[in-house]
């Protein structure tokens, strides 16, 4: 049987429907695709694709079990090393890592890893609720802070050797990042919630609404008898530019924009934390978040919303597909441009005038590419006299974020680097302070998902590696 160049596409909910629905974008491959993808794998002898996934998931194995139609022989051999498989098939950058190395995509597309690690997981959650076996307990424990991917991959991993895990999380909801950053029709809460619940199934403790650094210390953690700590506590300290109408009301963080319509749900008429219905937004950034923030406008009602960003398509750092589907639904991306004000309404003459401090526009200068910097990306040059504006009533800053001080300013011992990032052993994640491990963007600031899943596995590895010699 001659190979299918090409892969299976996956069936999207139509783009005008999703543009004003929260509903998954993405609807997976039915068993039929999901075993003929299967089938356009080469099973390579050298394994290539595994050298590229971060969390050495076994690969041409689990694919060969759907080539079999075997799909929980598949689930069971990516839960081998990945503790949040049907998080990772939705919102892992495949294309630049596993399927990046795909022998397949020599001379024709890769083969869909992400998309068959998808299928499998959901297969496995609509048809089997049940762990394998528990595993013996070895009477050790081990505290985690944050629930986010890092988090919870680190928990995973010690849980199913038997450590006494829990985890200890700021909000009121277990998941991180995955259920405040991440939006609905990317990433459903009801498979974060499923991940969670797999866990839990293994022994691990969720305690939500504890704050490390307030409610407990680390220092303390260890006090209680926890022996070893692991610090996955994410970056939600949002960026912001320094420019001129930033403090004015319709500004705001990606972080808080989208914290407060994924978790709070601040959308809904009766929120007691309502977020503005803007018209016109404008998200400065281009990266999955600003993807996220500025889809998760036009769900809100947005009739116009730009992505600003200061160099090309070609430079532009969120994900091709994210990309794609967000100029399907209508995102306008405005290139090579950087935003040098924000502009307001303001009348002394009348204080009552209820348009006074929101925000009315942002200025922009054009840009041109010029010399590479230290990343090898051409710097944007500002070209003068091109300045214009964009009429807007709301501005998203999705800029980056940076740890969180609260843990390193109340933890003695425990170096950062001068962005705020702990410092970390390389490929331990072991910190400065005895006992005390750090993974995920807690230690290099925001990335992806399954960067932060591959530092909480090989934290695990190096807890389980102390405690085993302290024994």
């Amino acid at each position: 049987m001659a190979l299918q160049p090409k892969k299976h596409e996956m069936p999207l909910c139509d783009a005008k429907i999703r543009a004003r629905s929260f509903c998954e974008v993405a609807l997976g491959y039915s068993p039929e695709i999901a075993v003929l993808e299967a089938q356009r794998c080469l099973n390579c002898k050298n394994r290539p694709c595994v050298e590229g996934c971060p969390v050495n998931i076994s690969i041409p194995e689990f694919i060969a079990k759907i080539k079999q139609s075997d799909f929980e022989g598949a689930y069971r051999i990516i839960s081998e090393s990945s503790s949040l498989p049907a998080v990772c098939g939705r919102v892992c950058p495949q294309e630049t890592q596993c399927e990046s190395k795909c022998t397949m995509g020599v001379k024709f597309e890769p083969v869909a890893i992400g998309r068959l690690e998808r299928f499998a997981a959901d297969w496995h959650n609509a048809h089997c609720g049940e762990i394998s076996e528990l595993p013996e307990p070895n009477g050790h424990r081990v505290a985690v802070v944050g629930s986010g991917p890092s988090g919870l991959t680190c928990a995973g991993d010690l849980a199913k050797k038997g450590y006494k895990v829990t985890v200890f999380e700021a909000l009121h909801v277990a998941g991180g990042v995955l259920v405040y950053g991440i939006p609905e029709f990317r990433l459903p809460k009801e498979i974060v919630a499923k991940e969670v619940e797999t866990l839990i199934k293994y022994g691990v403790d969720i305690e939500t609404n504890v704050v490390i650094g307030k409610t407990l210390t680390v220092d303390e953690l260890f006090e209680e008898g926890y022996e070893a700590v692991f610090i996955g506590s994410g970056a939600g300290l949002p960026r912001f530019m320094g420019i001129p109408g930033e403090s004015l009301k319709g500004v705001y963080s990606a972080n808080e924009f989208l914290t407060r319509s994924n978790l709070m749900k601040a959308y809904k008429a009766d929120s007691h934390t309502p977020i503005m219905h803007a018209k016109n937004v404008a998200v400065v950034g281009g990266g999955n978040v600003a993807m996220d923030a500025a889809r998760t406008a036009l769900r809100l009602g947005a009739e116009n919303v730009y992505i600003i960003y200061r160099r090309s398509m070609q430079e532009l750092p969120a994900r091709r597909e994210e990309v794609e589907h967000a100029e399907e639904e209508g995102v306008r991306f405005e290139l090579l441009r950087n935003p040098v004000e924000i502009l307001g309404y303001e009348n002394p003459a009348d204080k009552r005038d209820p348009k006074n401090g929101f925000v009315r526009g942002i200025r922009v200068v054009k840009c041109a590419l010029g010399e590479p910097d230290e990343k090898e990306r051409r710097r944007p040059v500002e070209l003068p006299g091109s300045e214009y504006e964009i009429a807007v009533d709301c501005v998203i800053m999705a800029i980056g974020t940076s740890p969180n001080p609260l843990i390193k300013n109340t933890t003695e011992g425990l170096e950062v680097n001068s962005h705020g990032g702990i410092i970390v052993e390389e490929n331990t994640g072991k910190t400065s302070k005895t006992g005390v491990y750090a993974g995920g963007d807690a230690v290099t600031g925001a990335a992806t998902v399954i960067l932060a899943m591959g530092a909480g596995k090989a934290a695990a590895k190096a807890i389980n590696e102390y405690l085993s010699k302290k024994a």
